[in-house]
């Protein structure tokens, strides 16, 4: 898709007048260039960093309806993203693939059967289908044997779904390419152009790689910056919106924390939802919700607060592992661009995406992974007003292109790893195993990642740095053991000449990722981390002191009703023993 001298190309191409500039190249982006794409206008997408570099790489990899949106009575919203995760399901299997659900039920505990019950049979009515069903603990503990046991009274089984988001938007991007759009990553909006009314009408772009510079003129500028939008907005005198949330994982290998579905629970300290399921052979963890005060320019990292917040999530719904911070693999973290409203709990901040114009800047952030599609439709209905010649926009169709194509003599790949390639490359995933040197169809250890993809990444899928390579292309960073160090030199034989790198080139793009998974994608020091135990120990007391007055409340009531009720029949029977002795 991005072969040799792809950049040059790229900019060869900008001086043309252009129908929309989308700057922002995550999922948001990635969903209006290829909607627009195919509604036939002359469109493109440039990205300050890497494509997916922020939060659609960072995310926790569901594709979902939102079931606890129900909880807030969010009808209309959750409709909306259970019919999207259908269509994807459909549309892109092998990148969006069937995640199945439990969520246990314990003594004393709220939410229980009835409610869980009544969610999730809404749940399924607003998908038109019906995946739930109940298991008695005895049946459960079959299903996640290493859940907490006591008080288990039984738990559900629901269907979702999740995907690889670097590569989601990876793929979105390639289909608009191939439809005629023009996508540049490490190309840096400096400024917004105006016309003499101060209306926006282009932009000033830098490239980051070589440093040249253009101007750009579009009939429409669309900020799809997601948490920076803001930032875009500022100069012409939007109000800040953007409330930045973090939400920061935990990774575990699948063999320490071995969860064949995914596990939603209530966290122990504050009652928070928060999932563990399965992902590329290794366990998540996540996630928390927290407001990020750090730069936006740099990466955001967990906390260790955060880390022991998760680690007591852990800790509480599998206390027979002895899961420890040596068992974690990696960790990462991403910032949620969400429209601030004054909540003083970050968790209550409504999801929504939100679409307005300012001085001729059409801005889109907010929304959901699911339903980044609905998101782009409905910004392009808004460009209407100014690009009346836009084709018909629909979402009747297929959110990715059908893609149903032989691959070469691959060496006894199997159907399995078809459908892989087939979902997460569409139609270049032939050219991919056609690509393949000796040995390269084969698995690389310890990841469900072959090295023929490595290859192929390097090639054509406009790979600037390392990490891009390692983080979003690949995802062995979170994959291996320290970000994937043993396997650099590889890593290197297969791609170093493909990237066209020297040696000076590659050891500084090395050492460069290696600082930064360090920094942002293994734990934080580990004296810094609080000890989540005496915090589990604070809410399980506190939890059982709120059961305990509970109970005494109820006897307490239930003493009362007596003596009440005691009362009136011992008045009722002196009044008929008097009546009786005056007859």
């Amino acid at each position: 898709m991005w072969g040799p001298n792809w950049r040059e190309t790229a900019w060869a191409q900008l001086a043309q007048p252009w129908d929309i500039i989308v700057i922002g190249g995550g999922i948001t982006g990635a969903g209006i260039l290829r909607e627009a794409a195919r509604a036939g206008v002359r469109v493109l997408l440039v990205e300050q960093r890497d494509f997916a570099w922020g939060t659609s790489s960072r995310s926790s990899k569901l594709v979902h309806g939102g079931l606890r949106y129900l909880k807030e009575g969010r009808l209309r919203l959750t409709r909306a993203a259970v019919r999207e995760r259908e269509r994807l399901l459909d549309d892109g299997p092998g990148l969006i693939d069937p995640l199945g659900f439990l969520l246990a039920t314990y003594k004393g505990e709220s939410p229980g059967r009835r409610l869980y019950g009544a969610g999730l049979t809404i749940y399924d009515l607003l998908a038109l289908q019906w995946t739930h069903r109940y298991f008695k603990a005895s049946d459960l503990r079959l299903l996640a044997p290493h859940i907490a046991q006591k008080g288990l009274q039984g738990g559900f089984q629901y269907g979702d779904a999740q995907t690889d988001d670097a590569r989601l938007v990876l793929r979105v991007i390639q289909e608009a390419v191939a439809a005629g759009a023009v996508a540049l990553n490490y190309a840096r909006v400096d400024d917004l152009l105006h016309d003499g009314r101060g209306r926006v009408i282009g932009v000033r772009l830098r490239d980051l790689v070589t440093g040249r510079q253009a101007d750009l003129s579009a009939r429409l500028v669309v900020n799809a910056t997601g948490a920076w939008a803001d930032r875009l907005r500022r100069p012409l005198g939007g109000q800040p919106r953007i409330r930045p949330l973090r939400g920061s994982h935990l990774i575990f290998p699948g063999q320490r924390l071995p969860v064949a579905q995914a596990i939603g629970f209530l966290h122990p300290l504050d009652r928070r939802p928060v999932f563990i399921f399965p992902w590329e052979g290794i366990t998540l963890v996540g996630t928390t919700d927290v407001d990020h005060s750090g730069s936006l320019d740099e990466e955001p990292a967990i906390s260790p607060e955060e880390v022991a917040y998760l680690m007591a999530a852990v800790e509480a719904q599998f206390p027979t592992l002895d899961l420890t911070l040596d068992d974690v693999l990696a960790t990462f973290a991403g910032v949620r661009p969400v429209i601030g409203t004054g909540k003083a709990d970050p968790s209550k901040e409504a999801r929504d995406h939100v679409v307005w114009q300012e001085s001729g800047l059409l801005t889109v952030t907010g929304g959901k992974l699911t339903t980044f599609r609905r998101i782009a439709l409905d910004a392009l209905k808004r460009a209407r007003r100014v690009l009346p010649p836009l084709g018909r926009l629909s979402a009747k169709t297929p959110v990715l292109d059908p893609v149903d194509l032989a691959l070469p003599d691959s060496g006894g790949l199997s159907e399995a790893w078809r459908r892989r390639l087939l979902g997460r490359y569409g139609a270049a995933a032939p050219a991919l195993v056609a690509a393949a040197r000796p040995g390269e169809l084969a698995e690389i250890p310890g990841a469900r990642v072959l090295w023929a993809e490595l290859r192929w990444a390097a090639r054509a899928e406009a790979v600037v740095h390392l990490d891009d390579l390692l983080l979003r292309r690949v995802r062995l960073g979170l994959l291996l053991p320290h970000g994937g160090e043993a396997i650099l030199p590889q890593v290197r034989a297969i791609c170093q000449a493909e990237l066209g790198w020297d040696d000076d080139r590659w050891n500084a793009e090395e050492a460069a990722y290696l600082a930064l998974w360090r920094r942002c994608y293994s734990l934080p020091d580990r004296a810094t981390i609080p000890d989540w135990r005496p915090l589990l120990a604070e809410a399980r007391l506190n939890r059982l002191t709120r059961r305990q007055i509970r109970r005494r409340r109820l006897r307490r009531s239930a003493f009362a009703g007596g003596v009440s009720t005691a009362l009136v029949m011992l008045g009722a029977w002196f009044w008929r023993r008097r009546r009786r002795t005056k007859g």
